[in-house]
């Protein structure tokens, strides 16, 4: 089991500008719905962003700590532009 503090912190230990929101869906500590807007995806496709948080969090994968991770991942301009601000 990982807590939604753990997540984040090793989310921004690979993405230090990042902007972590992280949701526990069912309350179990392994099923995480996680927001994250970071400028080091500028430039980079959906796929290649998803990439980037999943090799933040790898090894709490591969132990199964978290067993599903549903990602949403924004570049500032894009969390602006996704917010109507």
């Amino acid at each position: 089991m990982v807590s939604p503090q753990q997540v984040e912190t090793m989310i921004r230990e690979s993405l230090p500008d990042a902007q972590v929101q992280v949701q526990d869906l069912t309350g179990g500590g392994d099923h995480y719905q996680v927001t994250v807007i970071s400028s080091q995806f500028e430039g980079k496709g959906l796929v290649q962003q998803h990439q980037l948080v999943y090799s933040a969090v790898r090894q709490a994968m591969s132990s199964e700590a978290i067993h599903a991770l549903a990602l949403k991942t924004y570049t500032p301009k894009a969390w602006e532009t996704a917010q109507g601000v």
